[in-house]
């Protein structure tokens, strides 16, 4: 079926085949290349174009399509400064929440483009489902994770920022495992971020491959209506909870009591 990739692709005459690692498909100086990196340079240049085309398009009296895309973007601005409690960090945060949400929600809903999994390279898909490979998401949440760290450090200062993690276990032994545990939290992110969006997109692609092998002519379109409803949550989620950790980071503890 259009738009499936091969990682959960029917077999030619009898099973279904699913294909877990993304499929080489060359390498650029000795970089390998695979198909969800050609799909996910795809998306980007998709990003860029969208971005060029409509900065162009704009105008000082907005028509109504632009009035809408104007209010959808003011109350998105509006709630991740409610949510950071500044305008000043909402102006440096609100364009990284806002491609990260663009970025995944456009990679998810990239499967469901007629052709795209038809289009063969030397026997393997050219474009593939960018989250089904966990490359990508994991580097999507150390990328987050890191602008979350270095963010609380340059917000709050490096002794603050310090202070929620590391206590003297001879002062305070209680406070002491607390922080031992916030670090261990801080570090599982990363596995949470990647892991929930590779799986739950994973996940789907191979129910529909399943759906369309078994019941090829009535089961797969409700099921694609479910699964674009899950690509665009998935990428709310990890695009809301970059903007929780960012507001943790930037919180203060509370004295030395703070653990």
């Amino acid at each position: 079926m259009d738009g499936q990739t091969a990682n959960a692709a029917p077999a030619k005459e009898t099973g279904i085949h699913v294909e877990i690692a993304a499929e080489r498909l060359g390498t650029f100086l000795g970089v390998p290349i695979t198909n969800t990196i050609v799909a996910s340079g795809l998306v980007s240049l998709v990003l860029i174009i969208l971005a060029l085309v409509v900065g162009k398009r704009l105008r000082m009296i907005p028509g109504r399509l632009q009035s809408v895309f104007e209010h959808a973007i003011e109350f998105v601005y509006d709630y991740v400064a409610e949510t950071l409690e500044s305008t000043e960090m909402a102006r440096k945060f609100f364009p990284l929440i806002v491609t990260i949400f663009l970025s995944l929600w456009l990679s998810n809903l990239m499967e469901f483009i007629p052709g795209v999994g038809s289009l063969l390279y030397h026997g393997a898909p050219l474009f593939r489902s960018v989250n089904t490979d966990l490359t990508t998401p994991l580097a999507l949440a150390i990328i987050s994770f890191f602008v979350i760290e270095v963010t609380g450090i340059l917000t709050i200062g490096i002794a603050k920022y310090g202070s929620k993690f590391l206590v003297s276990p001879f002062r305070d032994p209680v406070g002491s495992t607390i922080g031992l545990i916030e670090i261990i939290g801080e570090l599982v992110r990363i596995v949470s971020l990647s892991f929930r969006l590779f799986g739950n997109i994973l996940a789907g692609e191979v129910v529909l491959a399943v759906a369309t092998f078994f019941v090829p002519y009535l089961l797969p379109v409700p099921l694609m209506m479910f699964e674009i409803f899950i690509g665009t949550l998935q990428a709310a989620i990890f695009a809301l909870l970059t903007l929780f950790f960012i507001k943790l980071a930037i919180t203060e503890p509370h004295g030395s009591e703070a653990h």
